[in-house]
């Protein structure tokens, strides 16, 4: 059995021994633990691995392993490393260690759809297409259909752009400010079902997102949630899924609180102006491309867990890809991991 370990440029990978003969990989000053049996997991790891990434097996590894006297001596390997600061995760797992808790993240700024609850497919579209049916529009989004209109943000700029291309419903008005506030409404028909679906707890929270929220509190990190979604949703997701205790700590900045919506950068530089933290300081989960972008472009870093609609997505700029954050036993990071990517930026 192979493990296949990622690089990141102008780095060297460490290796050296433990007594419970487990691999601890130390880039830079991270140490990333990869058991040495194998798990099964809920969540598809499959597509994370890249295809550039070199492969360390056991073999290789025995034959060096007598040479290094257990916990004194380090193999360095000097290959040329692919990606700089960026890090897979195998379907073996891991967990950080080593963490310096001088430069544990300000915040947590978290995507809603499709970070904390996978809510695109069965969540907001249906929702979209149970107003369509109500305001008889003749209109339908299919799921193939959805997925390419969510790369634009917002679901009144996805239902204007729509409307502009295939045309607008006859009994729509003509006129570009009775338009917008037709969108408007349909747009607020559209949250109070989305609303109800969370509200029965239909859809739930991704694996381990309560657990890191939870991390970030006990260290006294910030918690906020950046979306593009109608702030009465990404609020009812955060009450209902969330709780009313962890709800009351987290700020929401959501919807309109910006003119410009992802990719721009603007809710994110907002949310770090309020919270009074420095946008270096600052870790981002998200999902999309368009999420990514906009971390990345007010200076954050970024790690993306991918979702049903975005796991096709390119996410070459990304700090970490994971299919889900995930809860023990089957975790994919947490907060210490985090603070490992903070540190790159600071060593």
């Amino acid at each position: 059995m192979s493990h296949k370990i990622p690089y990141s440029q102008s780095q060297f990978l460490q290796i050296k021994t433990s007594t419970t003969k487990q691999l601890t990989i130390v880039p830079q000053m991270a140490s990333i633990i990869i058991p040495s049996s194998s798990s099964s997991s809920s969540c598809s790891t499959s597509s994370l691995l890249h295809s550039r990434t070199p492969t360390i097996n056991n073999q290789f590894m025995s034959s060096l392993l007598p040479e290094l006297p257990i916990r004194s001596s380090v193999a360095k390997f000097s290959t040329p490393l692919t990606r700089r600061n960026s890090i897979r995760r195998s379907k073996t797992g891991f967990k950080c260690s080593a963490v310096d808790s001088s430069v544990l993240p300000s915040a947590l700024l978290f995507d809603c759809d499709g970070v904390l609850v996978d809510t695109e497919k069965d969540g907001h579209r249906v929702s979209f297409n149970d107003t369509f049916n109500e305001k008889e529009l003749g209109v339908t989004w299919d799921v193939d259909l959805y997925g390419e209109l969510l790369k634009i943000g917002g679901g009144k700029e996805r239902m204007t752009a729509y409307f502009n291309e295939t045309g607008w419903p006859e009994n729509a008005p003509k006129g570009e400010q009775e338009r917008k506030e037709f969108i408007a409404s349909l747009h607020k028909r559209k949250t109070e079902l989305f609303m109800v679906l969370i509200e029965k707890k239909l859809l739930p929270l991704r694996p381990g997102v309560a657990k890191l929220i939870d991390q970030a509190f006990a260290k006294g990190v910030k918690v906020a949630v950046c979306s593009t979604s109608n702030e009465k949703a990404v609020s009812a997701i955060v009450s209902f899924l969330l709780g009313p205790e962890r709800a009351a700590k987290i700020q929401i900045f959501a919807g309109d609180v910006v003119p410009r919506k992802k990719p721009d950068p603007a809710i994110y530089n907002l949310a770090a102006t309020t919270l009074g933290v420095e946008p270096s300081r600052c870790v981002v989960v998200e999902d999309s491309g368009i999420g990514l972008a906009a971390a990345k472009a007010a200076g954050m870093t970024c790690i993306v867990t991918k979702s049903g609609y975005t796991a096709d997505e390119d996410f070459e700029n990304a700090d970490a890809v994971f299919d889900c954050i995930g809860d023990p036993p089957e975790e994919r990071f947490d907060l210490a991991f985090c603070t490992n990517l903070l540190q790159k930026q600071y060593v």
